[in-house]
């Protein structure tokens, strides 16, 4: 059975960094392509980021280049977005997704207040 998992949401301050992180299990990660979607209250699904199998191509939102990054670990199953310098407007519900299939997280919260 594929899951997912992610982890490491929060609140935080305008500025501040979180690192969302996304185990799979029931699959292997490293034959897929993993991406990370957000959404807002009111808002619909986004596009974060994604990432190849190997890590070698990411695409990235507009409003989060230079900010965010992704990244995977395929030994440990784990996927992660590194979020850097967050704004109000980062506040939404963060998915873990897999391309294939898709599969879809449960979703974690990061609200960016102060």
């Amino acid at each position: 059975q594929v899951q997912l998992m992610e982890s490491g949401g929060g609140l935080v301050q305008p500025g501040g960094s979180l690192r969302l992180s996304c185990v799979g299990s029931g699959f292997t990660i490293n034959m897929h392509t993993m991406g990370w979607y957000r959404q807002a209250p009111g808002g619909e699904r986004e596009l974060v980021a994604d990432i190849s199998r190997n890590g070698g191509i990411t695409n990235y939102a507009d409003s989060v280049k230079g900010r965010f990054t992704i990244s995977r670990d395929n030994a440990k199953n784990t996927v992660y977005l590194q979020m850097n310098a967050l704004k109000p407007e980062d506040t939404a519900k963060y998915y873990c997704h897999r391309r294939r299939g898709p599969y879809w997280g449960q979703g974690i919260q990061v609200t960016v207040s102060s």
